[in-house]
């Protein structure tokens, strides 16, 4: 297979997101979803709306979300719309809580464990999608990055409890209670993205990944830990799985002693698994070159 392409800058602008994204060669059509972590109220490391606007409106995108299934700030429709308008996103775009009127299932062909996935009803509405993923650790995934923005991020409450659990429960009551084992979580993930991207086609699909503030921690989170490495960059490919690898790999790679953190976070969850899931299920290509621009 012919390895994908996963374009690179250093450089962390509102300029360089647009040079990147035209670097992809490809615009995405009809109603555009733009699809980021708004961040919890308390958090502060989530991807600064200065900094997305000019990409998000040049492209005429609406900013999605889905409600959490963890107590906070953003697991009910009326405080998700008040930590979005307090985090400054109402400012800079139109913005759409995908699961405000339920959730639709939509199918999983091939799964690890899941045979469907529950979704935003609202994402019937889009013809195409940005995957504006801020590249970091997490507490649960090792990681997030394109892979769990589509799988988790696009899943209603209930569909995030539904993939945490490995397809036991959609009750997000009950999902600490009914926590798998670690890889049949991340392998859940994979199945996500399977259903999101057969359900929108990959050829309806770009992802952006901005790595900078490299906390431990997600933006998920209302007390993240401080980031102890440096900012990387942003990268970007039309492959989410290419994408995810290159961020790990340049973690992993990188000559900052700060990144012991990170590393110890990613490895300790076995994060990469979601990239060798997804490869599996064929999403993708973990074999790339990097394109510097």
């Amino acid at each position: 297979m012919e390895k994908a392409k996963v374009y690179f800058t250093k450089k962390i602008t509102s300029e360089s997101l647009i040079k990147i994204y035209e670097a992809l060669g490809k615009n995405l059509k009809g109603k555009v979803a733009v699809k980021l972590s708004t961040g919890e109220a308390g958090g502060h490391y989530y991807l600064n709306p200065n900094l997305i606007k000019d990409l998000v409106n040049k492209i005429n995108g609406t900013i999605v979300e889905c409600n959490t299934a963890y107590e906070g700030k953003r697991n009910t429709t009326d405080e998700h719309w008040k930590t979005i308008k307090d985090h400054g996103f109402m400012e800079i775009a139109k913005v759409d809580i995908m699961d405000e009127e339920g959730d639709m299932p939509i199918p999983i062909k091939n799964g690890f464990h899941l045979k469907e996935d529950f979704v935003g009803a609202h994402l019937k509405n889009y013809d195409s999608m940005l995957v504006l993923s801020h590249f970091k650790g997490h507490a649960m995934g090792g990681f997030g990055g394109a892979l769990k923005n589509i799988s988790i991020g696009i899943g209603s409450s209930e569909g995030k409890a539904w993939i945490h659990t490995a397809g036991k429960t959609k009750n997000p009551s009950e999902l600490w209670n009914n926590l798998p084992e670690q890889d049949h979580f991340l392998e859940s993930m994979a199945d996500a993205c399977e259903g999101v991207i057969n359900y929108l086609g990959s050829e309806n699909m770009l992802y952006i990944n901005v790595a900078n503030n490299l906390s431990v921690d997600c933006d998920c989170d209302s007390n993240p830990h401080a980031p102890e490495m440096a900012d990387i960059g942003i990268f970007a490919s039309t492959d989410p799985v290419a994408l995810d690898q290159a961020c790990y790999d340049a973690v992993i790679n990188s000559t900052d002693p700060g990144k012991e953190a990170l590393i110890e976070r990613m490895n300790s969850r076995h994060g990469i698994h979601t990239v060798e899931a997804a490869n599996q299920l064929g999403l993708g290509n973990r074999e790339y070159e990097i394109i510097n621009i």
